[in-house]
């Protein structure tokens, strides 16, 4: 296959380039490099045959246009957003306007595409979240026919792009496949979410901070198990459907923080901060924090032959160790001024 990603430079959008070039796939990265963005992500095939790279906007709907025209993909892949709900909460216009106005430049893209011949099976395929369902109570799951109820300026901006993508399916018979994965993991995640900040944070010695009492409860996946499920649902998804990824591994913030406390202690075992779960500390809740997700990923595991692969323990440890391995790669991002410590999502600044 040939594949356009968009979001390439992201931590699930390389994710996806690194697996489809070891698969033998051609595929070209499209990447508006924001600061969530590191072409350090791609390091490893950036100087392979198959490997191309475009530094573009989403929005700019001409350029979208003239890279599919050249590069000629066989599928679209759509990776590219906005996606920290803290971010969200205190600027929500960035997430309007990649995550609803670039998705629109897309398809409108890939509807010209596929007028001007695109190739036989050729997919758009819009990769969103589970957010976009809203909460859970204590039982039940997620599924591809849950209503939406998103509950965040990110969840609403992603749910939006969601309803354009179905609505180029039914009115332009766009061939569009939708998938909405559970809270993702693993290496190359931007240090401004959870498990990041909680291993530098634990390394470092400073306070681990956890919202509210920690009893939200999410749904973990390991990217690598998300990206083969992606690319998978690129090759053989069914134009028109929606396919949920999730982990099958369910935990409260406050127990998936522990976890992790409990891996430093067993890898950093002359650390000076051990136990790491004394850094725990609890602050402030973020505004309209969703107390669960649950995926139910049954019809992706029957329909198309997926399963996670990683069990949380497995991909957690090897999570961690990859942070302590490559503090390079975080340092870098820090000594350009991110604050890896800074708390954001307190909702003060409109």
């Amino acid at each position: 296959m040939r594949i356009m990603v968009t979001g390439g430079a992201g931590f699930i959008g390389s994710a996806v380039i690194r697996r489809a070039i070891a698969n033998g796939e051609d595929v070209l990265n499209v990447d508006k490099l924001t600061y969530a963005a590191n072409l350090d992500n791609v390091a490893d095939v950036a100087g392979h045959a198959r490997y191309q790279f475009a530094q573009k906007d989403i929005c700019d709907l001409p350029a979208m246009t003239s890279l599919m025209a050249e590069f000629n993909p066989d599928a679209v892949m759509n990776l590219a957003a906005e996606t920290h709900v803290d971010r969200s909460i205190d600027g929500p216009g960035a997430f309007i306007q990649t995550n609803i106005v670039g998705v629109y430049s897309l398809l409108e893209a890939a509807k010209t595409y596929m007028e001007n011949g695109a190739p036989v099976g050729f997919r758009f395929h819009h990769i969103s979240t589970d957010e976009v369902y809203g909460s859970l109570g204590p039982t039940g799951e997620f599924t591809e026919t849950s209503p939406y109820q998103p509950n965040s300026p990110y969840s609403a901006a992603k749910a939006s792009s969601d309803m354009l993508a179905r609505a180029w399916r039914e009115t332009f018979n766009l061939p569009v496949i939708v998938t909405n994965c559970s809270n993702n993991y693993g290496p190359y995640q931007f240090p401004e979410k959870l498990i990041p900040v909680v291993v530098i944070a634990g390394l470092e010695g400073r306070e681990i901070p956890i919202y509210g009492k920690g009893d939200n409860i999410r749904d973990w996946l390991f990217v690598e198990d998300h990206a083969d499920a992606l690319l998978l649902a690129a090759r053989q998804g069914k134009p028109g459907e929606t396919y949920n990824i999730g982990g099958r591994a369910e935990r409260t913030n406050l127990e998936l923080v522990k976890m992790i406390c409990a891996i430093l202690d067993e890898e950093l075992p002359s650390s000076p901060h051990r136990p790491h779960e004394n850094l725990i500390t609890f602050v402030a809740d973020r505004p309209g924090h969703d107390q669960r997700y649950a995926i139910n990923c049954d019809k992706i595991e029957q329909e198309l032959g997926w399963s996670p692969s990683c069990s949380i323990e497995e991909g957690m440890r090897n999570t961690v160790r990859w942070y302590l391995d490559n503090r390079d790669w975080w340092d870098a991002i820090r000594n350009q001024g991110f604050d890896v410590s800074a708390r954001q999502g307190l909702g003060k600044k409109g």
